[in-house]
């Protein structure tokens, strides 16, 4: 697979719109600012869920929700995922109807994800997850994918307002989503691997947000043994993360990072003189506020 084999689509305006307004001084501005719309999704014949997305690729993120939300199994068959963007309602159909159609009621979820995923049972079968042992992370990735992320085109550069996720292997990223909820990125991620069969064993997860125990969690269900944030911790999310056996690495920027679960894992080869400090133009927000 090649590097940013997904990325997002700078050229799809409707993900951003430009919107005039003053500045401190009271001159006219121009700037351009995120999108986003409602998307309805059905499991079948039941309604699941309106979440806040910028909207595209409603069936990754559909998909991606299910599963993370447990109401999808990885042995279920999709039999079609039927998108009508006039009505934005997507509709994942499966060969079986599952148990878990049931499992939620209706919500909305916004996009602050202050009602975040806590609508599903996440916990149910983490303890049976077994992540890959012998799965390494060189800190000379590392370092190669924080760079090429923050410096990738990207609707963060572009609008600001939003976060990404980046599936990765070794230094390379191979999956970059951006959504305005920082659990939407993920549950495209989720849903590309799906899918697309992708083995999930020598992977590694980069989020911009926070390492919290959602996050961590899902990464886990994912199957994902290292997880990679320039953002901060939860106290829970640094224990669900110890629980699972997941590399918890937050707060990378530049040459800088802090591992707190799984640091067996890390294997130190940079030489951190030859290590660049960020680029401050390039330099997303960091710490335990970023949402």
């Amino acid at each position: 697979m090649k590097e940013f084999q997904v990325r997002p689509d700078l050229t799809d305006t409707r993900l951003f719109a430009t919107v005039e307004g003053i500045d401190h001084e009271g001159r006219t501005v121009t700037t351009d600012v995120i999108t986003e719309r409602p998307l309805a999704l059905f499991l079948n014949a039941r309604e699941i869920v309106t979440m806040m997305t910028i909207g595209d690729h409603p069936d990754l993120l559909a998909v991606g929700f299910l599963l993370n939300q447990n109401m999808l199994k990885p042995d279920d068959v999709i039999t079609g995922i039927d998108y009508d963007d006039d009505i934005s309602t997507v509709v994942v159909r499966t060969a079986v109807e599952t148990n878990y159609e049931d499992k939620l009621k209706k919500k909305v979820q916004t996009s602050g994800c202050a009602q975040g995923t806590v609508f599903g049972d996440l916990m149910e079968e983490f303890d049976q997850i077994k992540l890959a042992p012998d799965a390494r992370l060189k800190t000379s990735w590392l370092y190669q994918l924080t760079r090429k992320i923050n410096t990738e085109p990207s609707l963060y550069l572009k609008a600001g307002a939003i976060h990404g996720a980046v599936l990765c292997e070794a230094g390379r990223p191979l999956i970059f989503m951006e959504d305005v909820g920082r659990h939407n990125a993920v549950d495209k991620v989720a849903g590309y691997m799906f899918l697309n069969k992708v083995a999930p064993e020598n992977k590694i997860f980069y989020t911009t947000g926070r390492l919290t125990s959602e996050m961590v969690i899902k990464t886990v269900k994912m199957g994902i043994p290292i997880l990679i944030s320039r953002s901060g911790f939860t106290a829970w999310g640094v224990e669900l993360a110890k629980k699972a056996g997941l590399t918890l690495i937050g707060r990378a920027r530049g040459k800088r990072f802090v591992a707190l679960s799984g640091a067996d894992r890390i294997v130190f080869d940079a030489d951190l003189k030859a290590v660049d400090a960020e680029d401050k133009k390039h330099g997303r927000k960091g710490g335990g506020g970023d949402d």
